[in-house]
């Protein structure tokens, strides 16, 4: 049995989409009939309590809140999505379609969708862990309209003054009396639920007939005319394009949303924050009705897309009434760490440094002593920084774009789970070694795991099913006992950190640290080589100062193996280990 946990935070992240769907058709560009898909009832007591014995404290459940989606939930009264502005069939997460609603495709009975998200956040607090949601404050889906929103509330664009560029008053952002140009577009695939059963606009080209496209299911926009999506004016898309004619590389599924920033201006940006845009209220308002609902933190999709400013007032309002809701901002830009964390983020990614840093270590294109230099950058902020190796955004470690094993990102995962008190994030697959080898439909094989398709995780599909490989067991326990670690270890929790690379630069393919708190103290050296290695572990005299370590000679336990070990203390002297090929060591001693 592991101690009692400390304070240190571990978020898992899972797609309910893909986490419970047993469904091993996997047909690319698959329906939901065809292919499945999870449920919130799939988080079931025991299937929570699994997950709280692997270390988690927190679940991120990305894509609950409905977005566009190509399945037709018309008999419910939801409106259905032109699917030329959805991608893929089941949708982008990010796409939202009602910040007040629950994803239908969630639910068992879709009546009751809300009902069934409020008794899965009642399952995880009793289940011993918290809730985090998505919140996406930059865009909405191309066909926004709430259907859920509460009586009173005004929807997004509402009222809008569609002839001004901008203004404060408005939630969007319109091009001139010009009509969104999506030509550059493909249509892509199609779902003929929609779109040939329910319309009269489709006309099958080249001697298909009808039976035959629908039989298919996948019938390709050169074969299909479909009357395109209409936007008269058009709005501006999400990723700040702000012309009439998006390009397939930009997020032309969503629209941009108005925080009050003209940047289209004259003069170039320009912010107009007072009188206060009424964008922020609306905002803010969705924050607080899911804070209501008992959530306990929001991961903010591209937070730095939205002024800081917004953010201080938001932030400010919803912990006035919630004190102890989180905050995660995805936020890219290192100059804007500590303006986004003035404002309100509790902790924010860390991508462009750590991360990159750890992955390009884990691929042999940097050296080890980098980490350190990643760290140091952002150390008068290090508890405010979330630490991590995949999510869905980035490429699956043994993909074959990362790593091609999922044996070489262990020490890369005890490094970034163990090194600070900060947070450390899973993603839903990464513990059993998922490749994100898949071609799901709209997202190819690209070494991620699609949210855009009705799919299944082979990995999380065969652990539910007790089918998985020796080499895959043995991934998940060592994840397990780091990330028991990292929950059980005071010295982790709460302890001090220590980097010795400084005195151990001759090692490329190894990083060793030290973590103390109180009289407990751990050596933590991890090794990237393939090969085992042997390290002779300089500890300098001014650890022994700043950790008030003792010279000694100690009895060590290595808390991955159980093993016991004899070891030597002393100032400016090495401790000799031998290190597991793509493994470490951590040692755990009295002060």
């Amino acid at each position: 049995m592991f101690k009692v946990q400390c304070s240190k935070i571990i978020v898992y992240q899972v797609l309910p989409r893909l986490f419970g769907n047993r469904n091993t058709r996997r047909i690319p560009h698959g329906s939901l009939e065809e292919n499945g898909c999870g449920k919130m009832n799939d988080f079931d007591v025991a299937t929570l309590r699994r997950i709280k014995e692997s270390g988690i404290t927190h679940i991120w459940f990305t894509g609950v809140i409905r977005h566009a989606t190509q399945t037709d939930y018309s008999a419910y009264g939801i409106p259905v999505q032109h699917p030329e502005v959805v991608k893929g069939k089941a949708g982008s997460p990010y796409a939202i379609a009602d910040y007040y609603d629950i994803d239908p495709d969630l639910a068992v009975n879709v009546s009751e969708r809300m009902k069934e998200f409020e008794a899965l956040v009642e399952r995880v607090h009793q289940a011993g862990m918290k809730v985090i949601i998505d919140f996406v404050p930059n865009h909405v889906a191309r066909e926004y309209k709430s259907i859920c929103k509460p009586e009173g509330v005004k929807d997004l664009g509402e009222g809008d003054d569609i002839n001004m560029h901008f203004s404060i008053k408005n939630n969007f952002y319109y091009c001139w009396n010009q009509p969104l140009d999506l030509s550059d577009i493909e249509l892509g695939t199609l779902n003929f639920e929609l779109y040939d059963m329910q319309s009269e606009n489709i006309d099958i080209s080249e001697d298909k007939s009808v039976s035959e496209a629908k039989s298919n299911h996948k019938v390709q926009s050169s074969k299909l005319k479909v009357q395109r999506y209409t936007e008269t004016p058009a709005r501006a898309t999400g990723n700040d394009q702000f012309s009439n004619r998006p390009s397939p590389n930009d997020w032309y599924e969503t629209v941009k949303l108005n925080y009050g920033i003209d940047y289209c201006d004259a003069g170039g940006r320009s912010e107009h924050f007072n009188p206060i845009p009424n964008t922020w209220g609306k905002m803010t308002d969705i924050l607080l009705f899911w804070a209501g609902k008992g959530i306990d933190g929001f991961r903010c999709d591209m937070a730095e897309m939205v002024p800081a400013a917004f953010w201080t007032w938001a932030t400010d309002k919803v912990k006035f009434q919630y004190p102890d809701c989180l905050f995660i901002g995805e936020v890219y830009d290192p100059n804007q760490y500590r303006t986004y964390i003035g404002a309100g983020f509790d902790y924010l990614y860390d991508k462009v440094g750590m991360y990159d840093c750890i992955r390009d270590v884990i691929c042999g294109r940097r050296r080890t002593t980098d980490i350190t230099s990643q760290w140091q950058a952002t150390d008068d902020i290090r508890d405010h920084m979330l630490y991590f190796l995949e999510n869905h955004d980035e490429q699956r470690i043994a993909s074959d774009f990362f790593a091609g094993k999922a044996e070489k990102g262990i020490p890369g995962l005890i490094v970034s789970a163990l090194l600070q008190k900060n947070p450390f994030m899973l993603y839903a697959g990464q513990e059993y070694g998922e490749r994100g080898m898949d071609e799901e439909g709209f997202s190819g094989k690209d070494g991620r795991t699609t949210i855009f398709d009705y799919w299944s995780v082979d990995t999380l599909t065969r652990a539910e099913q007790r089918k998985l490989t020796k080499e895959e067991k043995a991934l998940k326990a060592m994840y397990d006992k780091v990330l028991n670690i990292a929950r059980s270890e005071k010295s982790v929790a709460e302890g001090e950190s220590f980097d010795l690379m400084y005195v151990n630069q001759q090692y490329q393919r190894q990083y060793a640290f030290l973590r103390k708190a109180d009289s407990e103290v751990l050596l933590v050296v991890a090794n990237f080589d393939e090969q085992s290695a042997d390290m002779d572990v300089t500890i300098p005299a001014h650890a022994f100062d700043y950790l008030q370590i003792k010279e000694k000679n100690a009895i060590a336990t290595d808390l991955l193996t159980g093993k016991k070990k004899r070891i030597v203390l002393r100032r400016d002297e090495a401790v000799s280990l031998q290190l597991p090929p793509l493994g470490a060591v951590v040692l755990k001693f009295k002060a």
